[in-house]
């Protein structure tokens, strides 16, 4: 089984952590980066080997990575000249890639079965498989339903329960058939597409352990939490 790490942002919503080090590589506890926990976990889940997609100074996570031996991966890394998107850096992959893959962020922290979303997306047909989390969203205002200048309804600081994409991704090779290679393609552009095509992609509910380091908040709570889940994590890694 193969994955494709995407490695190559900026990071800038987790700055200052990410002024001298790529987000992939900032530190969770004591003793591992993020992309150490992915690759672990990868490892024990099944997958022998690997692709980086490496952007801003990705050399650093090359140097830190190396041919991924360490975690019984075989690594190779794909660069990014200029910003691709979540998508955009496969397509310059594509004839490297087998037929199916695991595609996800390189800043997620969860205890999702890795593998099992590879084989999900094998058995479902689908051209893409997304990883969904349930999340609440909580509204601090009171909100107004207003039709014709009246209010016809209100409701004091509401919850809303949305299903969101966790970042990592089952994909066929085919679904980047007619996207040019060398310019940028989102995620968000490519699912539209196959809604346009009534080609829906499969959903993968998940409801267990799922953090996006994106936010500061969100990597302080990371941190705080990793010494009670670290088992949970790194089983079998």
């Amino acid at each position: 089984m193969h994955a494709v790490i995407l490695a190559g942002g900026k990071g800038v919503r987790l700055r200052p952590y990410t002024t001298a080090l790529p987000k992939p590589l900032v530190p969770i506890g004591d003793q591992h980066a993020i992309l150490e926990i992915v690759l672990r976990q990868l490892s024990a889940a099944g997958f022998t080997s690997c692709t980086i997609a490496i952007g801003h100074l990705g050399e650093i996570i090359r140097a830190y990575v190396g041919d991924g031996t360490q975690w019984g991966l075989s690594v190779d890394y794909a660069t990014e000249d200029s910003p691709l998107g979540t998508m955009g850096p496969l397509l310059n992959l594509r004839h490297r890639l087998p037929e199916t893959f695991l595609v996800m962020n390189g800043d997620v922290l969860t205890d999702l079965d890795y593998a099992d979303v590879l084989r999900r997306h094998r058995g479902s047909g689908s051209p893409l498989t997304i990883a969904a989390y349930a999340r609440k969203v909580h509204i601090d205002f009171g909100v107004l339903t207003t039709r014709s200048g009246k209010v016809v309804a209100f409701t004091e600081k509401p919850s809303i329960d949305y299903r969101v994409s966790m970042g990592v991704y089952g994909l066929s090779r085919a679904t980047l058939d007619g996207y040019t290679p060398g310019l940028p393609l989102g995620f968000d552009e490519l699912v539209l597409d196959l809604l346009k095509k009534q080609n829906q992609p499969h959903a993968y509910e998940f409801d267990g352990y799922w953090l996006d380091i994106g936010r500061p908040d969100d990597y302080d709570r990371a941190n705080a939490e990793f010494t009670t889940r670290k088992s949970l994590l790194l089983k079998g890694a």
